[in-house]
């Protein structure tokens, strides 16, 4: 008994002994592959990197790209548009003015009551409509007649006392959100659709011409007194409150900018020169590209396999739509080379666009000890149990490198455009306020990518200078910027009622 004994403990001991040494190989092999791990993240960060000199070449940049868009038709990656906006609200405004907005699957129709200074925007009503599916790929004609009918049911419900006087017709500022080229401050031709929208017989075509038409056929009065794009509606919303404003920038889904111009500094101006010695230009600056840009190889892949590869570079790095995309990609990465979520990599992990930027806030912005709102995201959209705390910080911190690059770009955007038009210095004793308007749900949702956005600006600008820049949130502007600019550019300015 006593050898069987002995030989038991042996193999006991031989057995206990395997087993340890299979944990420590184990975990040897874990925290390789963990400092693998963090090591891509690192590696990420250094590529993703903002320090303050970089961020002033990407501002020089834009500073030489605006010039030279403003300079010739196709001078610039930034088509640096002429909006024929030469009267932006002063806040006087009065009256009530309609504004249609079409953007997307569905349309807003608005009517909005101006008290002038004193009162502001007095009331405001608004409808949404969805556009039958059938309407977005048919014939123009038919999608403006609806368009109209159900602007004119609308307009049906105005209260009697806002009827217009007898000759006088109702004034409509027109938010149109697909690429036109403008040729008036109330006209412009579509160059094509997006959006899920493909009308073949309305590109080419003068679009308020095609909605005056539809408005004609019913008998609806109204006159398009602006075709403006949302950006530009945000700078005329801003405007409305304060003078001060000289820039409108929109951080969501997408992103734009668009400041006011001196029209001296418009060489391929070619009409007369507008009464106000200024004019609204419309940026486009999501395709704007310089080799100083911060781009990783996750930022190349995700263009490559984009519906525009070589486009809108800007937009792919710093707005809504692809934030969230980015941090998938890194952590698809460290799952397939570091086992970051374990041996198999998660297949919902593949899906493109399944980390949505709302997502990765949430995530970003989790304030719990355990980091559950991380937790609960990961087992969620990418159903990833079990993971550890260590696990959730290394993907808050991920977060946060995308997050702060975008949020560290605009700014330096935004400072190109103050630095174009000599607005990025206080002169000396000269204490002229600068307001840069924003909105779209990045900036208004995000916290951390908002106050990174606006510490960053301070710190390019410099104490001094950073007195004298305020920057604020201005919504609707395509919807009550447009009515604004509807009533900025009335027929009826300067005539009297009697």
């Amino acid at each position: 008994m006593g050898k069987v004994a002995v030989g038991v403990a042996v193999v006991c001991a031989a057995a206990a002994c395997a087993a340890a040494a299979l944990v420590v190989r184990r975990r040897m092999r874990s925290s390789g592959k963990w400092g693998r791990a963090v090591a891509m993240v690192r590696e990420f960060e250094k590529q993703c990197g903002t320090p303050i000199a970089k961020l002033r070449q990407v501002a020089d940049a834009m500073d030489v790209e605006m010039h030279a868009g403003l300079a010739s038709e196709g001078g610039s990656k930034l088509k640096m548009l002429i909006t024929f906006v030469d009267n932006l609200p002063s806040g006087d405004e009065k009256g009530l003015f309609y504004a249609l907005d079409l953007g997307g699957t569905n349309f807003r129709t608005l009517r909005v009551h101006l008290g002038g200074k004193e009162n502001g925007v007095v009331n405001l009503e608004s409808e949404e409509v969805s556009i039958p599916p059938h309407l977005m790929t048919g014939c123009s004609h038919e999608l403006f007649d609806f368009i109209a009918e159900k602007l004119a049911k609308f307009v049906s419900s105005e209260p009697e006392e806002f009827h217009p006087a007898p000759g006088r017709q109702r004034e409509l500022g027109f938010t149109f959100s697909f690429p036109v080229r403008q040729t008036s401050i109330s006209s412009g031709t579509l160059i094509k659709w997006t959006k899920g929208f493909n009308i073949e017989d309305a590109v080419g075509e003068d679009v308020v011409g095609e909605l005056t038409k539809s408005f004609e056929k019913i008998g609806l009065d109204m006159r398009v007194a602006a075709l403006v794009n949302d950006t530009v509606g945000t700078v005329a919303r801003a405007r409305f409150n304060n003078p001060n404003v000289v820039a409108g920038v929109i951080l969501g889904t997408g992103t734009n900018a668009a400041y006011v111009e001196s029209a001296h500094a418009i060489p391929k101006w070619q009409g007369l020169l507008p009464k106000s010695g200024e004019m609204v230009i419309n940026m486009e600056w999501g395709n704007f590209r310089s080799s100083h840009l911060p781009l990783t190889p996750y930022d190349q892949d995700l263009d490559l396999e984009s519906l525009n590869p070589g486009e809108q570079i800007f937009e792919k790095i710093i707005s809504g739509m692809y934030l969230g995309d980015i941090v998938r990609r890194v952590l698809l990465r460290m799952a397939e080379e570091a086992d970051f979520f374990g041996d198999t990599v998660p297949p919902k992990l593949k899906i493109p666009f399944i980390i949505r930027t709302p997502d990765m806030s949430a995530m970003h912005h989790d304030a719990s000890s355990d980091l559950n709102v991380v937790g609960t995201k990961l087992k969620d959209l990418l159903k990833i149990n079990n993971t550890s705390l260590q696990m959730r910080k290394l993907v808050v911190e991920l977060c946060d490198i995308v997050a702060t690059r975008g949020a560290r770009l605009s700014a330096a955007g935004i400072f190109g455009i103050l630095k174009k038009i000599g607005r990025d210095t206080a002169k000396g004793g000269e204490k002229q306020k600068s307001v840069i308007a924003l909105d779209g749900g990045l900036f208004e949702h995000y916290t951390e990518f908002r106050s990174s956005l606006e510490s960053t600006l301070k710190e390019l600008l410099g104490d001094e200078a950073a007195d004298t820049v305020g920057v604020e949130h201005s919504n609707d502007g395509s919807g009550i910027g447009a009515a604004l600019l509807a009533a900025s550019n009335s027929q009826y300015l300067g005539v009297q009622d009697f």
